[in-house]
């Protein structure tokens, strides 16, 4: 391994192994690069992988962090580099007794928090006006993220009708959680913390595992996850954490940015290590970020600075209006783009109200883009429906799953139905699943419904007993051929039911690439991994940079991000900086903060734009022009502002065309290349594959397996198909189900 690529600091922080060390790294300044040498720089010393965990935030950083690892040292087995969610999860999957927990737990994410909360406001008879489902959820994560229990939280903020209320709201809210064997988000953190708190043996093992602990982005640590890794550092005190407090913009979902500006107080022998040196944006935008940041109290103070040129001027544009800005941004990248790819280009606004005009302002032009941190593909109403099948095959007793697709495709289950079979579970203290399992209760459904209700629960106990037999490919096959729901879909025979269709196939595409990664890291690709990975995917992992479209995000999701080119709209106060922050010293700075983010996501070229009247949330006024630009350095701005368009300049007929999809994204190129049409073969290769499994066999048949590959039929009954595979040994598999075919 080879450290003379590293410079001089990064170098200092890549061999310093021993006790705690803080790295200061700025914007583009390499920190990725240095804290990958560092594992390798600690693997070449001799220190076992199995020693090592290195925590991040999104699976996508931790991915590439693992692969520019191995490619410096080769394969790291025994290795940790993971999300503080998914270490969480790893240690709670290890230790799920000590958390109180079922083996088979699940994770809900933000959509069946929002369902359970507002099935408690209903069965509860609280005013969804006076207590919306969204602040109530807000207030519970808030309280978790403090690890503050409903008893905790109804002592220290004193009884009165509304804490009452939201007591009664989280206590409920707890007890489903439990009763469905599911976790949140938040109880991901919060009870790997009880485990490692109120279990020292536990405690202990990890401690005397991890020697050496690596934190990428600390500055967004909050209290749970500080002390998580804090009492995982307590026996050697090797930690290193990695961060820049200017990057500091999580603060409303908890991030404490105390954590990395205390990190000496907490340990008092601590290097600290500025990384300086920017490797990503041109001088005058280096210079210009500074010139706003500079104005934060609450900082440690450094600098970037870069060896390459000036480049080009800030240009800054006030419009007249919010429509003329999102056309002058369109405009101008229709330009560029002649030079350019669509890749090149993002619109970094402050919220998520600001993008339609953008939208509207593109299609205008035929230029493609796509949206982060819009419509998650994984909320779409088919992906979540699917998603739920696969979790009851997983955990039976997760109700809300159940009773989210229990009549989709229709069964005959209406609310009345389904508020009996509820009332019988909880008297006889059973998940739906186990009281739809018997008989005689699926009997007494109307005619319709017990038809098609028996069909669903066989074919998800068919899945449940194979699962370890079959792919997750496999399984996704078989549910959504065999419980109709597919089928739902093609008799609607409408544009939006074939959507969905396209939707379901490009999930069946994320499947594969599931499989593909497990593969070659010689890993078992599992159902509950699969759907950890769904639960915690941000929308950062969700980012395609060849996807030949012009990205429009918030500045938040942009973290982490570079562009050549980018655009930041509504640089106006009450807006950027928000009303709210206008109100607070913190808040501002937290907003300058992420102007910074903003601004050095930039490489060679930054468009700063405001509009002198905007419309926002139905309401319009004049505005004034932002705190921040009556702070920028007026000497990077470039003086002519606007650039001279010229109609010549202009390509006449750019390719691209607008789908009308609900969750904006726009495709290029207006053709098929393929003679056949991709989406009824995608259909039919899953269908084939469902039907694959009903094939009748013989004693002596040679067969392929999805998953155990080739082999010979040595017995067959009414049921099961025993095979001898070459490599996998023999398998008894259930007819039916068993993804078998005749070579």
């Amino acid at each position: 391994m080879n450290l003379d690529n590293l410079n001089k600091e990064q170098k200092e922080a890549a061999t310093y192994t021993e006790g705690p060390l803080l790295i200061l790294a700025g914007a583009g300044s390499g920190k990725t690069a240095t804290m990958t040498h560092r594992i390798a720089y600690l693997i070449n010393q001799g220190v076992s992988p199995y020693s090592i965990l290195a925590v991040t935030f999104t699976n996508k950083a931790a991915g590439e962090m693992r692969n520019r690892v191995e490619k410096l040292v080769g394969p790291c087995p025994g290795m940790w580099i993971m999300t503080f969610h998914a270490m969480s999860l790893r240690i709670l999957r290890e230790h799920y007794y000590a958390a109180g927990y079922d083996k088979n737990f699940v994770v809900y994410d933000t959509v069946d928090q929002k369902t359970i909360i507002k099935n408690i406001i209903k069965a509860q008879n609280i005013d969804s006006k006076q207590y919306p489902q969204g602040y109530l959820s807000a207030v519970i994560s808030k309280e978790k993220e403090a690890d503050s229990d409903p008893e905790h939280f109804l002592e220290t903020k004193g009884e009165n009708p509304k804490t009452k209320v939201i007591y009664n709201v989280y206590c409920e809210y707890q007890r489903q959680l439990k009763s469905n064997n599911a976790m949140d988000f938040d109880d991901l953190l919060v009870n790997a913390l009880h485990v490692l708190r109120d279990n020292p043996d536990i405690l202990a093992q990890y401690q005397n595992r991890f020697r050496y602990i690596m934190v990428d982005e600390y500055q967004d640590t909050n209290h749970i996850q500080y002390e998580i890794i804090r009492m995982m550092a307590q026996a050697h005190q090797n930690i290193c954490v990695v961060g820049d407090d200017d990057q500091c913009i999580y603060q409303w979902r908890g991030a404490d940015i105390r954590n990395i500006l205390d990190f000496e107080k907490d340990f008092p022998k601590a290097k600290v290590v500025k990384l300086e040196q920017n490797y990503r944006s041109s001088g005058n935008i280096l210079a210009a970020a500074h010139s706003v940041i500079k104005n934060n109290r609450g900082r440690k103070t450094k600098k970037l600075w870069t060896e390459a040129e000036s480049g080009a001027p800030i240009v800054y544009k006030r419009c007249d209006s919010d429509k003329e800005e999102a056309y002058y941004i369109a405009q101008e990248i229709d330009i560029l783009s002649n030079n350019r790819s669509y890749d090149d280009f993002a619109v970094l606004y402050r919220t998520n109200a600001q993008s339609r005009l953008f939208e509207d302002a593109l299609k205008r032009r035929h230029i493609p883009y796509q949206i982060l941190s819009g419509f998650s593909f994984y909320e779409r109403k088919e992906t979540k429906d699917i998603i739920c099948y696969m979790r009851l095959v997983v955990n039976p007793a997760d109700d809300l799953a159940l009773k989210r697709i229990i009549n989709e495709p229709k069964r005959g289950m209406g609310p009345t139905t389904l508020g009996k079979l509820e009332a019988l579970a909880k008297v006889n203290n059973q998940s739906l699943f186990d009281t739809l399992g018997q008989e005689d209760v699926v009997c007494s459904l109307p005619a319709k419904a017990s038809k098609y209700v028996k069909e669903m629960m066989d074919v998800l106990k068919l899945c449940q007993q194979e699962k370890d037999n079959l792919r997750i490919s496999d399984i996704y096959d078989n549910l959504l051929v065999k419980t109709g729901y597919m089928k739902a879909l093609e008799d609607e025979n409408t544009l939006e039911a074939e959507g969905r269709i396209e939707n379901l196939l490009d999930f069946k595409s994320f499947i594969y690439d599931f499989e593909e990664e497990k593969d070659n890291a010689g890993e078992k690709a599992t159902l509950e991994e699969f759907l950890e990975r769904v639960a915690t995917d941000s929308d950062t992992d969700k980012y395609d940079d060849k996807a030949g479209k012009v990205t429009l995000m918030t500045m938040h999701s942009a973290k982490g991000l570079e562009f050549p080119v980018v655009f930041m709209p509504g640089m106006e106060d009450g807006l950027f900086p928000g009303h709210r922050a206008l109100d607070r010293e913190d808040g501002i700075e937290e907003e300058r903060r992420l102007c910074y983010v903003g601004m050095t996501r930039a490489k060679e070229k930054l468009f700063l734009t405001s509009a002198s009247y905007r419309v926002l949330y139905g309401q319009g006024d004049y505005t004034r022009e932002s705190t921040f630009l009556r702070e920028l350095d007026k000497s990077l701005l470039d003086e002519a502002g606007d650039t001279i368009y010229e109609p010549s300049r202009r390509t006449a007929n750019r390719l691209g065309v607008d789908t009308g999809s609900l969750d904006g994204f726009s495709e290029n190129p207006p053709f098929r290349p393929f003679s056949y049409d991709p989406l009824k073969y995608a259909k039919q290769a899953v269908k084939d594959s469902a039907a694959g499994s009903g094939i009748d066999f013989m004693q002596g048949d040679q067969v392929t397996h999805g998953k155990f590959g080739h082999g010979i039929v040595v017995d067959v009954d009414a049921k099961t198909v025993t095979v001898a595979f070459d490599e996998g040994g023999t398998k008894k598999l259930a007819k039916g189900i068993a993804p078998l075919k005749k070579v």
